[in-house]
């Protein structure tokens, strides 16, 4: 029996590269616009500025999700002792399942927090506030 746990930080991650890519997109176009205004210094400044802190926002969720899948992890072992007191003859062979399926639990959330560290160490240094 197969367990589907959906990885919903890396669904999130996917908006937030197509949130950024927008920012791009839009830098972009203004780029294109030529425009001949004392503005445009300005704008590209707030751009550039929206930029490093959607960057800055990305990494910090991406260390807290990695963090929540280590609490999660951490509380999945606590009942996974139940293992240490049991035997290969328990009459309730279901037990095995619930086992099992723990350890798929902890394999999902260790691929999901895997996944956060991967992005952050992509995104690069980000000094300030």
């Amino acid at each position: 029996m197969t367990q589907n746990v959906p990885l919903s930080g890396i669904d999130d991650v996917a908006r937030r590269f197509a949130d950024m890519a927008i920012v791009g997109r839009l830098a972009n176009v203004i780029k294109a616009a030529q425009l001949d205004c004392e503005c445009r210094a300005r704008l590209d400044e707030t751009l550039a500025r929206f930029a490093a802190l959607e960057t800055r926002r990305a990494a910090r969720e991406h260390f807290t999700n990695a963090r929540s899948q280590r609490e999660r992890i951490e509380a999945i072992l606590f009942f996974l002792q139940d293992l240490d007191e049991m035997g290969a003859a328990e009459r309730d062979r279901s037990v095995y399942l619930d086992i099992a399926l723990l350890f798929d639990d902890i394999a999902n959330t260790a691929k999901e927090g895997a996944f956060s560290m991967r992005q952050l160490s992509l995104s690069p240094v980000q000094t300030g506030p």
